[in-house]
């Protein structure tokens, strides 16, 4: 967590690709594991820093991070392999319209009458600028071209800065909410970007951000009416038909300025229904405690007998 907030300061420096949504299957009744990892390695005479890599492969800068905490996010070292945690545990609510789960920075689009989910990184609200969490909307309304006004307090933090933003910024290339928006309740929206940064970070004034091929496809396929619930649940469980139990684990999102600030993590929020799958029979308990702790991002079998109780890079 702490290298996450490392970028705060730091993004501009990075450079952002273009990728679009990671498409899935839906799994079977009573199923809610998706996909597999992906190991690749990091070519010779690498040039690119991790955000291109989590661009290439449909991921958010955070997922990246949780899943290899030990690469450079500035440079990966030439040979070295990074882990693209494409195996994702489906939110614990209905498939229906669009799912956020700002714990984890992803958005899930079940399409009507499709047998997939489309999983896209976002970008979301600042420590004290929130995204919304908890709450269920709908799409109200969309719009090519969209214009920004920034609000009160946004004007006079740019002031601040030095900055002088206009009442109204105009649609266009320069525009902070790209060529796309999706207008959801009445003060926010899920739209793309101006800048090559931010996807996977927490960088915006409580909207929505994602990459533009992203936004596109949202756009063109998403009608207006389309239900839409925001929710954060930085600890997913799910016990499989096969009896397997698996969790996955992401670092909770501060509540406030100080905890963002810390360098302590934050407590994973462990409801009973939780408690039932990582406390439950034929459970290792040292695996699970140890997946806990890791807070890697990706699904994790946590049943007993395991193959070994050590915790290698890709199991994690």
């Amino acid at each position: 967590m702490r290298r996450i907030k490392l970028f705060y300061g730091l993004f501009i420096l990075l450079v952002s690709q273009s990728a679009l949504a990671v498409s899935y299957p839906l799994p079977p009744e009573g199923s809610r594991l998706v996909g597999s990892v992906q190991v690749v390695t990091v070519p010779q005479g690498n040039t690119l820093p991790l955000e291109a890599f989590a661009a290439q492969y449909g991921q958010g800068l955070s997922n990246m991070l949780e899943a290899n905490p030990d690469v450079d996010p500035f440079l990966p070292k030439a040979g070295s392999t990074l882990v693209i945690p494409q195996q994702i545990i489906l939110p614990d609510t209905v498939r229906q319209g669009i799912v956020v789960n700002v714990a984890e920075m992803r958005l899930y689009y079940y399409p009507k009458e499709s047998n997939t989910v489309e999983i896209l990184p976002i970008g979301i609200g600042q420590a004290g600028r929130e995204t919304p969490r908890n709450w269920v909307t709908a799409v109200e309304r969309k719009q090519e071209g969209p214009t920004w006004s920034p609000t009160p307090n946004t004007r006079r933090e740019y002031a601040k800065e030095g900055k002088t933003l206009p009442a109204m910024v105009p649609a266009g290339p320069d525009n902070p909410m790209g060529l796309y928006a999706i207008y959801i309740g009445k003060l926010y929206a899920i739209h793309g970007t101006n800048a090559n940064f931010g996807i996977g970070l927490r960088v915006s004034q409580g909207c929505i951000r994602l990459r533009n091929d992203d936004i596109k496809y949202l756009f063109d396929n998403v009608p207006v009416g389309t239900r839409v619930q925001l929710i954060d649940q930085p600890v997913k469980a799910t016990v499989e038909p096969d009896g397997s139990r698996w969790i996955e684990v992401h670092e909770p999102l501060s509540r406030n300025r100080a905890e963002f600030e810390s360098t302590n993590k934050v407590p994973l929020p462990l409801t009973p229904a939780l408690h039932a799958v990582i406390k439950g029979e034929g459970v290792d308990a040292l695996r699970a405690a140890q997946v806990l702790e890791r807070r890697s991002g990706m699904p994790v079998n946590i049943s007993e007998p395991t193959h070994s109780n050590g915790l290698s890079k890709e199991q994690l």
